[in-house]
């Protein structure tokens, strides 16, 4: 913490003493106290629960996020870029794919996917697949809120996305393979 004569306090003793030597170095020091309070804040510019809102865009671009754009409120955008940053090394994976429906979703979600481990010569044919279910998309549209799902599914998975009970991703108009379903476990013989 700074005293907040910190730098007429450097003057020489006999210069304290001179009221004009005084007040010439206070206009320096108030132009140099704004300064050191922006060095001050810069450690926290980075910091998505600290930053001013017109920055939270600029270190959303940082990771590749285009979804903080400035137009939500600053809370929503403060909570997607900490969980995108906090989850990036996850992403398009089942625990990525999780966190990202649920953050925008607002609420739980239910994800089936084709992945596992298996003995060997057991595994099934096709493991490339995602089903996702959630109860709503939060305060976003169906469309915006399947295009954010289509960003984070690698592309070679068939993917699924449910609200409720209605399939809206891929759409109906899309042409599409057999609905996707969850495989049963081997049984044993």
């Amino acid at each position: 913490m700074r005293r907040p004569d910190w730098l007429v306090g450097q003057l020489p003793p006999a210069m304290l003493q001179e009221d004009f030597f005084r007040r010439f170095v206070e206009m320096f020091q108030a132009q140099a106290d704004t300064l050191m309070a922006h060095a001050d804040d810069l450690e926290h510019l980075a910091d998505p629960g600290l930053a001013p809102p017109e920055l939270l865009p600029w270190l959303a671009s940082w990771i590749g996020l285009e979804s903080v754009d400035g137009a939500g409120p600053p809370a929503m955008q403060r909570e997607v870029l900490r969980t995108a940053a906090r989850t990036l090394a996850w992403r398009g994976t089942p625990a990525g794919l999780l966190a990202m429906l649920e953050l925008f979703s607002g609420a739980p979600a239910v994800l089936e996917d084709g992945g596992g481990v298996w003995r060997e010569g057991e595994s099934p044919a096709d493991t490339a697949w995602v089903v996702m279910r959630v109860a709503s998309t939060g305060n976003l549209t169906e469309r915006a809120f399947a295009d954010l799902v289509a960003d984070e599914v690698p592309a070679h998975v068939r993917a699924e996305l449910w609200v409720d009970d209605r399939l809206v991703w891929p759409r109906q108009s899309a042409p599409t393979t057999a609905p996707l379903s969850v495989p049963q476990p081997p049984t044993e013989t």
